[in-house]
């Protein structure tokens, strides 16, 4: 079947309208939270500890995670811990409306937040491909849609609607995420069954953690594609952690002015998850991928150096294009070359691998800010990218990512949507 007329099930458009209210609320949160913390203490260290507390589950419990994913019912577990953040987030709504809201509680509640998305994100990840018959174009056409939406709801629209609702009062913004977790939650519910990997022999769950690790490991380009977002989110987390007070301090910004500089960086990720196909046919997936992690060095470089505003909003455009683009091409190569049996244990190794990287950056960026200036993490960052894209450059090289879909398995067509279950494509 040609490219032009390969269909996506019905079922993709539950999923894509599950997650996109899902990235609505986190991209309100993802504005508060921030805020909130700013207004309990102005420490770096201590705006630090939120931070990394939301990547710690990946760290602890990441590779494990993933082999539970591979013995799971994928779609349960994103129902099950939809409605689990649901409901812990009614908990720092609470203490925010009875004044009682602290660091200590937004750090455990980060952590919760944290290991319940561990396990939808690894969940997802490895029911995308059985949805979709494991399909390259398939895969390489619902990442973009997925990743399109998700930036426009959780950087575009999300950021403003936070700090709109932070001025109303400190615990809309954590109710507005509560409830589009509990609408993810009944969207995924009504999912079709996926067929999963066929059962194995059951093995010690650490014996199985172990081969999923090995495999990513022992593959240079499966490699190359967890190291890049691993010491990317060192360098990014380095800037998430200051971002806030560098708006602040450097910039001029007040509430609604951060808001809006995170809308930058979302309308950049939109338009980069838009061209990343024409990218990947243009350049080849390899080629591609590193050219826009070069992108994102260079965009935090600019942001650093950035005199006013509208420099930093353009930097973060910049960067936000660089990032769309790799996370639709990258998933969707990773989903497609590796076995089915597999595939939540190698998605959760290397999302392991990027978030335990992770609360290194946040203190990286804390203790830079407090020890130099608050710019002096974003130039830290622009460096550890630019590093990054030169040393794994072959390792994702044109040549490795051909010989890898070659040796995959052929995909064929979803076996469990019937004709009826089908629409064309743009009609979801």
């Amino acid at each position: 079947m040609s490219t032009e007329t390969k269909k996506l099930p019905i079922g993709f458009g539950r999923l894509w309208t599950a997650q996109t209210v899902s990235s609505l609320g986190d991209g309100v949160s993802h504005a508060a939270l921030p805020l909130l913390a700013l207004t309990l203490t102005r420490d770096p260290m201590a705006l630090a500890v939120v931070t990394a507390a939301g990547t710690l589950p990946w760290l602890l419990f990441g590779v494990l995670g993933g082999a539970l994913v591979d013995r799971w019912d994928r779609r349960r577990t994103m129902v099950a811990t939809d409605a689990a953040r649901a409901a812990l987030l009614a908990i720092p709504a609470a203490a925010a409306a009875l004044d009682a809201l602290s660091i200590t509680l937004l750090a455990a509640v980060a952590f919760l937040l944290g290991l319940g998305g561990l396990f939808f994100d690894t969940a997802a990840t490895a029911y995308l491909p059985d949805l979709l018959g494991r399909d390259p174009v398939l895969l390489e056409r619902a990442n973009s849609r997925l990743r399109g939406t998700q930036t426009a709801a959780s950087g575009f629209a999300g950021p403003p609607a936070g700090s709109a609702l932070l001025a109303l009062g400190r615990a809309f913004p954590l109710l507005t995420d509560a409830v589009s977790f509990a609408l993810s939650a009944l969207l995924v519910r009504s999912l079709p069954a996926a067929p999963g990997p066929v059962p194995q022999a059951r093995e010690s769950l650490l014996r199985q953690a172990r081969d999923g690790a090995s495999y990513v490991f022992r593959d240079r380009l499966l490699l190359g594609l967890a190291l890049r977002p691993a010491v990317g989110n060192i360098a990014f987390l380095a800037v998430e952690t200051v971002l806030a007070l560098f708006a602040h301090d450097r910039l001029g910004l007040g509430t609604s002015g951060f808001g809006l500089l995170l809308t930058a960086e979302a309308t950049g990720g939109l338009l980069g998850a838009g061209i990343a196909s024409f990218l990947g046919r243009r350049l080849g997936t390899g080629t591609a991928l590193t050219c826009t992690a070069a992108v994102e060095g260079l965009a935090v470089l600019g942001l650093a150096a950035a005199p006013n505003p509208y420099v930093a909003g353009l930097a973060l455009a910049v960067c936000g294009a660089g990032m769309g683009a790799t996370m639709v091409l990258a998933p969707s190569l990773r989903q497609a070359v590796v076995p089915a049996h597999l595939m939540g244990r190698v998605a959760s190794t290397s999302r392991m691998l990027a978030m335990c990287a992770a609360p290194f950056g946040a203190f990286l960026g804390g203790w830079l800010a407090s020890a130099y200036d608050v710019r002096t993490p974003l130039y830290a960052a622009a460096g550890l990218l630019l590093t990054m894209t030169a040393v794994t450059a072959t390792m994702t090289s044109n040549r490795r990512v051909e010989a890898a879909l070659r040796a995959a398995v052929p995909a064929g067509p979803p076996e469990h949507a019937e004709a009826a279950d089908l629409v064309p494509e743009g009609a979801v």
